[in-house]
């Protein structure tokens, strides 16, 4: 115990004089060590408080007009095969986009989740060999090529010349492509030959939408949907049995990250307990302007609603 208090002694820091005219003391030393612990801590408070600052937040009324919404999403379906998976979206305004591919990747999943393909177009492509002529011939040496539309032109000039281009024809009139295996250029490009490929496959598709800053939807459907009487009806009567629309959301993000936000649908996830069935989320969306302590801006949005 003496070694001790004679050590502590010897911490007294504090001598004002000459050290022929001090004398060192327990106190002195209980000083110093008091001192050290209390600008220790100050110390960790401050330079918590500085990397930890506070989160002030302010409500104001946006009143900007004709922006755009980045969508940033991470989706996996297990029992989807890419194939099938389209990525349409809709608003308010009357503005549609169906089957979206740009800024898209589709990966292939096998049974037990690994990637089987990562491609960001559609897989597969035509095969232009001697075609069906719109008149009904096939494509001879030298002619332009202009596939029928099987009775769903708008128009005598128009041509479809890809299986999408006739299923895009039958959407718009409200048809469903139910043999597509008789569509010339289906057989051709083996659409119907991938989808039985691919069954038993499932589908991680990742990228972003840039829509419209109105209200609005976007949705993921198993065939490439049409619009009939204002309601979606997907193509399902290619493959029979239904789809199994069970997802997990690994990400689900509005316009730019930035630091605490809080996306609440991040790891969601949703079991279909039946053969078919549709699952629809309503998000509510607000946009965030974030100024951080050295005075930079990042204008983004979060939801501040799930139903």
């Amino acid at each position: 115990m003496d070694g001790f208090l004679q050590k502590l002694k010897g911490l007294d820091a504090y001598p004002k004089v000459n050290e022929d005219f001090y004398k060192r003391t327990l106190s002195g030393g209980v000083v110093t060590l008091v001192s050290a612990v209390v600008m220790l801590l100050l110390f960790i408070s401050e330079t918590s408080s500085y990397l930890n600052s506070a989160t002030e937040t302010k409500l104001v009324v946006d009143t900007s007009r004709g922006e755009r919404l980045r969508v940033n999403f991470d989706i996996t379906f297990p029992s989807i095969p890419c194939t099938l998976l389209s990525v349409d979206t809709r608003d308010i305004s009357g503005e549609q986009h169906q089957d979206i591919r740009h800024d898209i990747e589709k990966k292939r999943l096998n049974s037990h989740g690994n990637v089987i393909e990562s491609r960001k177009e559609g897989i597969g492509g035509a095969k232009i060999e001697r075609p069906l002529q719109k008149h009904g011939g096939r494509l001879d040496k030298g002619e332009q090529y202009c596939g029928t539309c099987y009775g769903a032109e708008e128009s005598d000039e128009q041509c479809c010349n890809s299986c999408d281009e006739v299923r895009e024809a039958y959407k718009k009139k409200g048809w469903a492509l139910t043999n597509p295996d008789l569509i010339d250029q289906c057989a051709r490009e083996d659409f119907v030959e991938r989808v039985k490929t691919q069954h038993g496959e499932g589908c991680s598709v990742h990228g972003f939408l840039d829509v419209s800053k109105v209200a609005g939807n976007f949705h993921f459907a198993p065939g490439r949907g049409f619009y009939e009487s204002n309601v979606d009806v997907p193509e399902l009567s290619s493959l029979e049995g239904g789809f199994n629309i069970t997802h997990k959301i690994n990400k689900l993000s509005f316009g730019t990250e930035f630091p605490g936000v809080v996306n609440p649908l991040d790891g969601a996830q949703w079991t279909q307990p039946a053969s078919d069935g549709t699952y629809q989320y309503f998000i509510k969306v607000v946009p965030t302007n974030y100024t951080d302590t050295r005075g930079r801006k990042i204008d983004s949005n979060q939801v501040s609603g799930v139903h």
